[in-house]
């Protein structure tokens, strides 16, 4: 007999009622878990150090997150191995919704060539909640430089092959990526000079031993404003407001180069569906408040928000993006 007849085998309809019984206590206390989330303080984790841009999108999540949650946050900095200590740590993390962490999509894109050995990995350890914004990405120039656009710089590189450096905040970052890939569209040859951040090589920037980076702006703001170095393009699709006279890249003629700093809300893999949700929702009506576009866009941030599929869905666009670069100019990231 190939089904269950319940009125003439006790024994199925025993198995029966047990399974419905357990699917339905398994129900009631995920709910019940859902409901009384949050009941405790919960950890944010900033992947890189105090004071920095992350941390700083971080920050200003946090303080608006709390009260949307009638709960407290405390953020944690985690730096280290570029953002991935953090990001290990999210990982090993009980998926209950009381350690989040604001991270990038593409820094962990790129890890695994960086990072062999990486005690997580992306697609099967971090769930992407919602994507808080873009950073802007420029290329910034030592003001003694001769080229005064986009075009003049390429041209002067391409009589002086090798002749220039390029300043990044180390091997496998995100910024040594970003003019990779400018290399590679352009055809240009610029020697890399990594250093631990930008903090570290903005003396060298300004005084000319590095000739140039094509790195996150808010920190070089001041000092393009002050006439000390010049903004040269912006990574981002359309210009931005905090340099408006500042073209895109493809406005300059690199027509298919885009690039951003990616600003992420992570939670562990396997967090309740219903956890997630509320945190996109939430986060989602902070990023409309106009106080949070003004901080952030002083910051030099474009606001994104969405749904938890699109964050999902530009996972394999970003390891699908940089593979491509690491492979075309046969990069070697670990050191």
């Amino acid at each position: 007999m190939s089904s269950c007849l319940f009125d003439q085998i006790p024994a199925c309809r025993a198995k029966t009622l047990r399974f419905l019984t357990y699917a339905t206590l398994s129900l009631f206390t995920s709910l019940a878990c859902a409901q009384a989330w949050p009941s405790k303080p919960i950890t944010l984790i900033s992947p890189y150090p105090a004071g920095g841009g992350v941390d700083s999108v971080t920050r200003i999540i946090a303080e608006r997150l709390a009260p949307a949650l009638n709960n407290t946050i405390t953020v944690e900095n985690r730096p280290g191995a570029g953002a991935t200590i953090g990001a290990g740590q999210l990982a090993r993390s009980a998926p209950d919704g009381y350690t989040l962490m604001v991270g990038s999509i593409v820094d962990y894109a790129i890890a695994p060539h960086a990072h062999p050995a990486l005690s997580f990995e992306l697609k099967r350890d971090l769930l992407p909640i919602v994507q808080i914004g873009f950073g802007l990405v420029g290329l910034v120039v030592n003001i003694e430089v001769p080229a005064k656009d986009l075009k003049e710089l390429i041209a002067l590189v391409k009589a002086q092959p090798g002749a220039l450096s390029y300043a990044s905040s180390g091997v496998g970052g995100q910024v040594h990526l970003n003019m990779e890939l400018f290399k590679q569209m352009s055809g240009t040859d610029i020697v890399h000079v990594p250093y631990r951040g930008t903090t570290q090589f903005m003396p060298d920037l300004l005084s000319g031993r590095v000739a140039m980076s094509l790195d996150s702006l808010p920190a070089h703001l001041a000092n393009i404003r002050a006439g000390k170095t010049r903004a040269l393009a912006v990574g981002s699709a359309m210009r931005a407001s905090a340099l408006p006279d500042v073209p895109t890249f493809i406005e300059a003629g690199l027509t298919e180069y885009e690039a951003a700093t990616n600003y992420t809300l992570f939670a562990p893999m396997h967090t309740p569906n219903s956890i997630v949700a509320r945190l996109n929702l939430e986060v989602n009506t902070i990023l409309k408040r106009p106080d949070v576009i003004e901080k952030l866009g002083a910051i030099g941030m474009t606001v994104l928000g969405g749904t938890t599929a699109s964050a999902r869905a530009r996972i394999p666009v970003e390891i699908e993006k940089w593979n491509k670069v690491i492979k075309a100019g046969n990069l070697v990231l670990t050191q």
